[in-house]
């Protein structure tokens, strides 16, 4: 059989339906805990072989045709190109085009979801043979959040990660809708994690697997990243608390924000966008 001459994936977003952080070690490295699942909200990538020696292009635009506002050598799509190469051994001469559907910024994952897909494509392009399982220990040079999204699944199963974001353990998938409220303001995770330091708690490892065990309770779901969040970005803690007294519902920071979300029920949507006009509001489901 032929080797394809062009690869396209889908790049889900993640939400954090619960996260626990420890205090940094001596590295400055924060362990966690953290119960993830993903979402029907996807980026686009498509990896294309080129005849060598031509040069790799890179073509990173949102859905709408718009290039992205930060500097392509820094976009995790090319870093992984890179890395893939060096661990290679040889060039990889490719098209890679990414469009972006999830917000930048938010907590969804997004970049690290596009990398991981950039890795699985050229894994399969090439025939490296590397497998999810060493890409997994590769990505950390990329970011923590990697790992759970190099999956042999599509889209990427549930799971429990741990350690410094290198354990997964894959459990089982989910139903239902869930809500984004996508402010027009991001949270710099550094920023987040710094706040968090001035307050570090104890790790809460069993209290995430007591949560993923039984089923979702949403106002038991907790993120250790949401107050520290809500000190970088006042606005954000402002606009948490007015959904909740609108909706009658809990919301939720994901991963270290600035997107919010509701879990349940359908109508949800529909109400956090006459509550929230200038937030973008993305009606979706577990997958």
């Amino acid at each position: 059989m032929n080797a394809p001459d062009a690869i396209e994936r889908d790049a889900w977003a993640k939400v954090n339906l619960a996260l626990s952080v420890g205090p940094a070690d001596d590295a400055g490295m924060h362990p966690i805990c953290s119960w993830i699942c993903c979402v029907d909200l996807r980026d686009r990538v498509r990896v294309e072989r080129l005849p060598e020696p031509a040069p790799s292009e890179f073509d990173l635009r949102w859905e709408d045709g718009s290039p992205v506002a930060w500097a392509t050598q820094t976009d995790l799509v090319v870093r992984a190109h890179a890395l893939l190469e060096r661990e290679a051994g040889r060039t990889l001469a490719v098209r890679i085009s990414l469009r972006k559907t999830i917000p930048d910024g938010g907590g969804l994952g997004g970049g690290s979801s596009d990398a991981a897909s950039t890795m699985l494509a050229l894994d399969e392009l090439f025939g490296l043979g590397f497998g999810p399982d060493r890409l997994r220990a590769l990505s950390p040079e990329l970011g923590s959040d990697i790992a759970f999204f190099l999956d042999a699944s599509a889209p990427p199963r549930p799971a429990i990660v741990s350690g410094l974001g290198e354990r997964i353990e894959r459990i089982g998938a989910l139903e239902g809708a869930v809500t984004l409220v996508c402010p027009p303001f991001g949270c710099s995770t550094r920023d987040v994690y710094r706040a968090y330091d001035g307050s570090p708690v104890a790790l809460r490892e069993q209290d995430v697997r007591a949560l993923a065990r039984g089923p979702i309770e949403p106002w038991r779901l907790f993120n250790d990243l949401a107050l520290p969040s809500e000190r970088v970005e006042a606005r954000l803690a402002e606009l948490r608390t007015y959904l909740e007294g609108v909706l009658g519902l809990p919301v939720l920071v994901s991963g270290s924000g600035s997107t919010l979300l509701v879990i349940g029920p359908e109508g949800a949507s529909e109400r956090a966008r006459l509550a929230a006009p200038s937030c973008r509001v993305i009606p979706t489901r577990f997958v």
